[in-house]
This record gives structure tokens, sequence and C-alpha cells, in this order.
């Protein structure tokens, strides 16, 4: 074999012993148990930020136990609320208010701001079936003025019928912005309901059907619905004194005096013209203010027309008297 083809002999790669050892040095076993701490101290920080994070989204959004006005989501609810009955106000006074008064007082439809009708009659579930199916659901009347409003029949979609629900039901401590019917502009409005009114232990139950509240009642309501032939009040008997006669005339749904002072411990007359034609009226008389309690009803009367009412003797003091189909119409008469 010729010489250069020889192979040539080279020295294998090797390392020293320590190479091959096995196990950890003490220098690696520190540098890794000083790793491990230093993560674990890592992630147990990591958690508690976790940990405070949900804590603290938790009372922010639940509210701080004993801290009024601390939760968003009240807050948020309430800010809705608020967005609703304020759209429910102006679409009903583009929609309703033409037969029920802007402020609830009634006309051609019934009254919406009576507070035992809010109380005992008007719940949501109320209103809702008489905007779906219209006014036939209210006395079983085919011939209804009232239509219906929920669609697909009605105008009005399911979020707009629950805003004219939420400005029905929405309490008089409950202020927002509206439009005011008269001027256009932006005004703060306040809702009707009561939510501190108490149900009166003499008051009557709600008619089933509004068209019962006008019906006339009996005699012993204490009212004379046919004046004497002159026009005047009967004559007093011989040796009495003269009886006093209040003149009192409703028109445009407001009466024309407010403030009235009759004799304490004497019966009296009103004499009281309704003015608004087609639009039914009455007086009645409350102890203190005109949500007491009724000491005198008079008959409710429709169209032009007078009629006397002879009131028994108030004792002195203070009374108010009011429009029972229009509750807003109000008044008072002080007994001295």
């Amino acid at each position: 074999m010729r010489p250069d083809l020889q192979p040539v002999k080279r020295d294998r790669l090797s390392s020293s012993p320590t190479a091959h050892r096995i196990g950890l040095s003490s220098e690696r076993a520190s540098q890794i148990v000083r790793q491990s701490g230093s993560a674990r101290w890592v992630a147990f920080i990591g958690v508690s930020l976790i940990a405070l994070f949900v804590i603290g989204y938790y009372f922010y959004d639940l509210g701080f136990p004993g801290v009024a006005g601390s939760s968003r989501l009240v807050k948020s609810q309430q800010d809705q609320v608020v967005t609703d009955v304020s759209r429910g106000y102006d679409l009903f006074q583009a929609n309703c208010a033409r037969c029920h008064g802007s402020q609830g007082q009634g006309g051609i439809g019934p009254v919406l701001n009576d507070q035992m009708k809010l109380l005992a009659h008007l719940n949501p579930q109320y209103i809702l079936n008489v905007l779906t199916v219209g006014g036939r659901y209210v006395c079983g009347d085919p011939n209804s003025l009232m239509p219906v409003w929920a669609q697909p029949v009605g105008p009005l979609n399911y979020q707009e019928v629950n805003e004219i629900i939420a400005w029905l039901r929405a309490p008089n401590d409950l202020t927002f912005t509206g439009t005011d019917p008269a001027t256009g502009q932006p005004a703060r409005i306040s809702g009707w309901r009561d939510p501190n009114f108490v149900q009166p232990p003499t008051a009557t139950p709600v008619p089933a059907c509004w068209k019962d509240a006008f019906a006339k009642p009996s005699a012993s309501a204490g009212a004379s619905t046919a004046p004497s032939p002159s026009g005047a009040p009967s004559a007093a008997p011989s040796g009495a004194p003269a009886v006093t006669v209040i003149k009192i005339t409703a028109q445009n749904i407001a009466f024309d005096q407010t403030d009235i002072t009759v004799p304490a411990g004497q019966p009296f007359q009103i004499e009281f013209t309704n003015n608004d034609a087609g639009i039914p009226h009455n007086i009645a008389i409350a102890e203190g203010s005109p949500t007491g309690n009724v000491v005198f009803k008079g008959d409710i009367v429709t169209g032009v027309t007078t009629t006397t009412y002879n009131v028994p003797a108030l004792q002195a003091g203070t009374y108010g008297f009011l429009c029972q189909v229009h509750p807003n119409m109000t008044g008072t008469i002080t007994a001295k």
C-alpha cells in the first residue's frame, strides 16, 4: 500500500472527569433555590393584585356597606330610570295628553293622576294591557276612543311602551328634565305618584269602569243639583242668620277661586258653575288639605251648568277643597 494512503491516527477527544459527575454543585443548587423563591414571590404578588382588583371592583359595582350612593350598578339603574321617565313624559305629551290632560287630570279620557288609582289600580301590567288592546279592556266598550298603541297594531314599539309606563308610575320625588308642553322649552318635571300615600280608612274602591266615577251619588251626599227658581239660594227661616253663598266657577280645568272664608259653625251654600263643556267637575271638601278625609262631596256635573251645594256647618279651622275628577284643581277654605 502506498504510504500516502495509510490512515492517520488521531487522538480521541476527552473531557476531565468532573464533567461527568452526577448531581448539582452547591452553587447551582443555591441558584435554583433563589430562582424558585423569586418566582413564588412574583406569583404571590400577581395573585394578590388580582384578588384586590376583584374585591375593589365588587364594592365599586355593588357599593360599600353602609355608604349610600356608592354603588355604580344602582346609580346606573337610577340614571336609566330617569332617562326612561323623561322619554316617557315626552311620549305622553305627544300622544296621550290630548285626551288625558297634560297633567293626567283627564277630560275626554279618565283621570290618571289620582293617588288612589295610582296606588291600587294603575299598576304596570294593567297599563300594558290597556296600551296593547285599547280602551275596550277598561270598560268592555267596543266603541272606546282609546286606540291600541303597542305594535304591531299600534305605533309604539316595546321600548316606547315601557317608557310611557315608567312615566305614569314615576314618583313625585323623582325630578328630571322634560319639555314644557306650554312653552316647548326644557323644564324640571316631577312624577305624579306619591310613594308615601296611604289609603284613607274611609276611601271607597276605585270603580271598575272609570265612567262610573261620574255617576251621581245619592241625595245623602248633601248636594242639590237644581237651584231655586229664582237662581238664588233659599231664604233662611225667619230670625235665622242669612245663609252664606260662595260662588265658584270651573273653567279651563281650574277653579276661579282658591282661597275662601266661611263662617264657622254655620251651614253655607256653594253655587258651583261648570264652564268646561263636556268635562265633568265637582267640589269636595276635606279636613286640613285636599288630601285629607273628605267631609263633604258634591255631585259631579258635566257640561256648562250651575248647581248649588248645601254644605253642612264646618268647625273652625282650615279645609281643602278639590275636584274629585281632576285632583289637581284645589283650593283652601277657612272656617272662622
